[in-house]
């Protein structure tokens, strides 16, 4: 089955990610609509894909000849596109930014349900080839998690999006993504969360780092279980753009029953056990655009297929934001 789609924003990954997987998928998938704040940009990609550009996201959630939509971009309309395509009973696949308000994805989670369509949220964390393996890893020859630690560094001045406007809290963003990843390969979601803010100086107006710990355990046991440490800062200034990257870390550290492996994304995975170390590069595999969009496919066309939904989006905002809350109030947070 052939899905016709719409496309609202195109982003910068539009051309490394999703024209080549659009391209590869292509008996699968097919464009139909375009709608991009950039006008010329909006036109030349319809003219690539026979599609016709389409002024604003409510004309292109109402088009007939669209199945899907796809959100690529993130803008000034923020989720009133996701809002516009449920209530137009159309499938959802949300690529853009995850930074919205717990109460904003909880509204478009209710509209999904009630309309009854397809949605998918992008994190490209869980489909790198490299996490796939891990956890083909854990079923097979590490043992399950135990400690995980994951630390990310942003530059102060993050770049402008695709549409022109930077995003509101970059920190937050990647800290709910690194937690969705960490959910994922632990299998489940925490019992408990608590957070740490260092706030800028002199001003200390702004948060110049945040980290979190996710406690997996059982309840009535804390610290019998997994362990997550999740941290994440702009502290390096932007004119300072060689020390972003100095001796990065391994993005994901994960300590096993049995072994330790080290992710460094997409395709690099080193791990160690009794054996000793061994490096696996996985560039062989598909590109995670294609391994994407396939399971957006598996989810529309059966709705059987595992994915990446509104309920994994919330259930990362809610921690971020309890992890926050912890911080303020001076102890660990229960979570529900």
């Amino acid at each position: 089955m052939k899905i016709r789609v719409g496309l609202i924003g195109l982003g910068e990954a539009w051309e490394h990610r999703y024209a080549p997987a659009l391209r590869a998928l292509a008996d699968s998938f097919e464009v139909r609509a375009v709608c991009d704040p950039v006008g010329h940009r909006a036109a030349q990609v319809a003219r690539q894909f026979g599609a016709v550009v389409v002024d604003g996201y409510h004309a292109l959630a109402a088009h007939e000849d669209v199945d899907a939509i796809m959100l690529l971009a993130p803008g000034w309309f923020g989720s009133l596109p996701l809002l516009a395509a449920c209530a137009a009973g159309k499938a959802v696949y949300c690529g853009a930014e995850l930074d919205l308000p717990l109460a904003e994805a909880q509204r478009i989670r209710r509209c999904a349900e009630e309309r009854g369509v397809a949605f998918m949220a992008e994190f490209v964390r869980r489909h790198a080839p490299a996490t796939l393996r891990l956890k083909e890893l854990i079923a097979t020859h590490l043992g399950p998690p135990q400690l995980l630690f994951s630390h990310h560094r942003l530059s102060v001045v993050k770049k402008a999006n695709g549409c022109g406007a930077p995003p509101q809290d970059p920190i937050r963003r990647e800290l709910v993504e690194l937690v969705d990843w960490c959910c994922y390969v632990v299998g489940r979601w925490p019992r408990r969360v608590s957070g740490i803010v260092h706030h800028q100086t002199p001003t200390r107006t702004e948060d110049d780092y945040r980290m979190l710990s996710m406690d997996f355990s059982e309840e009535g046991e804390p610290g019998s279980g997994p362990i997550a440490q999740i941290s994440c800062g702009r502290y390096i200034p932007a004119r300072w753009h060689e020390a972003v990257g100095y001796r990065p870390l391994a993005e994901l550290q994960v300590s096993c029953e049995r072994g330790i492996a080290f992710i460094d994304l997409p395709s690099t995975l080193v791990w160690f056990d009794e054996a000793g170390r061994h490096q696996e590069i996985l560039d062989s595999e598909r590109p995670v655009g294609e391994q994407l969009l396939t399971q957006f496919h598996r989810a529309v066309t059966s709705r059987a297929c595992e994915k990446p939904d509104l309920n994994d989006v919330c259930g990362a905002l809610m921690i971020v934001q309890e992890a926050s809350r912890s911080f303020r109030e001076g102890h660990r947070v229960d979570l529900p």
